[in-house]
């Protein structure tokens, strides 16, 4: 019988000094690498922050601001603060192997040209010229990850814009028997030969060729192709120091076999059709109530909110909801507790979404049977008014179009001369006076929701031929200038 004997280090005092001294120079290594990685990151948030702070507090103060231009300015950093969250949660789902692509139908070519504008005026601030090219066989409908695609062609396009200081970054596409090859050139500071594969390092913010030239965390390349490599694609990146840098991205974008709805390229709804839902939305936190609010009520939802659990469920007994919007995370009473509640008493009555920040926090509770799905935050609202329209079985009415349905149910005599005076409006063709017509029968006369919403449609797309139609199939006589009672 062999026993083995014993470890070198428990003999030799000068060994396990040695074993303790590396063990202390790699705990040190880590520790410097996160310090590393905090300043950044604490770079990386404060920078999109400061804005938000100071121009929230410009509006508050009243100054010489447009609240579209501070709007703008607020969203675009909030928007870098989502990006920042999803690209650390993005490795972190990568490097656990559980990040699942979606292959959905994608307008490549608008989704190329949006994300070349939003570049052109960077650059252009810059003082960089923007070039930008697109083959005319590019197609108008791709199968592909839309958000995976667009976050690692935005993170290519930064990078470049970041790392020059004078000359052009250029974007230019290729399409050939279903590749498509997206090329980034530009005119920076370049790579050198050694560094070409370390920058694609988590957390690598250019080294010795970029020392203190941008702020960062290091996530783009790396996120970039690690995203690449699970769509089956490749980066390649040819570079010189001081000339500049090519990065290639190439992979398979098949056609669907049809084009997708119309729907799909109309953008957000502005109403919808038939009876007037009801929303309750949960949330303890005042500024996602505020959102929803904002969010659901001008396109025809009746929506209650609610800061607790029991509050929610209490409202919920009063306003009997067609649907609830239910926060995750809320002390005291829970989000989970709640849709159970809401499950036990009314069953499949009304529709339950779990709205949370944290992706986390809906892992594993898949199939339960007290929720209908999930709403991530920040809201992307594309998305949720397309769950709420499959569940709640809604037809959509979108800017500049008017649906060609029958007429809506008779409504009450109060509605008589509100009718009466919009059809005297459409006749002299005094457009903002029919805006607030519009808006004083919807105040008068709840039950003409729907009315109001098709005319509303049809006067924003300056159609007021339809709009005189629509009057005349709700009420004939008052159309054509009759008398009213």
């Amino acid at each position: 019988m062999n026993v083995p004997g014993p470890h070198p280090a428990d003999t030799d005092p000068a060994a396990r000094i040695a074993e303790l001294e590396q063990a202390r120079a790699v705990a040190e290594a880590a520790n410097q690498a996160k310090t590393q990685f905090l300043m950044g990151l604490s770079h990386e948030i404060r920078t999109p922050l400061n804005a938000i702070h100071g121009y929230a507090q410009l509006l508050e103060r009243g100054a010489a601001i447009t609240p579209s231009e501070a709007g703008r300015i607020i969203r675009r950093s909030s928007e870098h603060l989502a990006d920042l969250v999803d690209g650390l949660l993005d490795i972190s789902r990568i490097e656990s192997g559980v990040m699942k692509l979606n292959r959905e139908t994608v307008a490549l070519r608008a989704l190329v040209e949006q994300v070349a504008a939003m570049f052109r005026i960077e650059a252009q601030n810059k003082g960089l010229e923007f070039v930008f090219s697109l083959p005319p066989n590019l197609p108008t409908w791709v199968l592909a990850d839309e958000r995976r695609l667009r976050q690692v062609l935005i993170n290519l396009l930064s990078n470049a814009i970041k790392y020059t200081e004078t000359g052009s970054v250029r974007l230019s596409v290729r399409y050939r028997s279903m590749v498509a090859e997206f090329e980034v050139a530009d005119t920076g500071i370049g790579i050198a030969s050694e560094d070409v594969e370390r920058i694609f390092q988590p957390f690598d913010r250019g080294g010795g060729r970029a020392s203190g030239v941008a702020p960062g965390i290091g996530l783009g390349l790396s996120l970039s192709r690690m995203l690449a490599q699970i769509m089956g694609a490749e980066i390649g990146v040819r570079s010189e120091p001081s000339v500049g840098s090519r990065f290639l991205l190439r992979l398979l974008l098949p056609q669907p076999n049809a084009a997708p709805p119309d729907d799909q390229a109309r953008g957000l709804p502005i109403a919808y059709e038939g009876r007037r839902r009801t929303i309750l939305a949960i949330d303890d936190d005042p500024g996602q109530l505020a959102l929803w609010q904002e969010l659901l009520r001008p396109i025809g939802f009746n929506l209650f909110v609610a800061g607790s659990g029991g509050a929610g469920l209490s409202l919920a007994e009063l306003g009997r909801p067609d649907l609830v919007l239910l926060d995750v995370s809320m002390p005291g009473l829970g989000g989970w507790e709640v849709a159970r509640r809401l499950r036990e008493r009314f069953g499949r009555e009304i529709g339950i979404l779990m709205v949370s920040g944290n992706a986390s926090e809906l892992v594993g509770v898949v199939g339960t049977g007290d929720h209908d799905g999930f709403v991530l935050k920040p809201v992307d609202q594309q998305l949720l008014f397309g769950m709420l329209g499959r569940q709640l079985g809604l037809i959509w009415i979108y800017e500049g179009s008017v649906p060609d349905v029958a007429p809506v149910a008779a409504l009450p005599d109060a509605a008589r001369a509100h009718l009466a005076e919009l059809a005297r409006l459409a006749r002299t063709g005094h457009v903002r006076g029919l805006s607030a017509a519009l808006v004083a029968l919807a105040e008068a006369v709840p039950a003409a929701g729907p009315l109001v919403a098709r005319l509303t449609a049809a006067l924003d797309a300056f159609d007021l031929a339809a709009f005189q139609k629509l009057l005349a199939e709700q009420q004939p006589e008052v159309a054509n200038g009759e008398k009213t009672p």
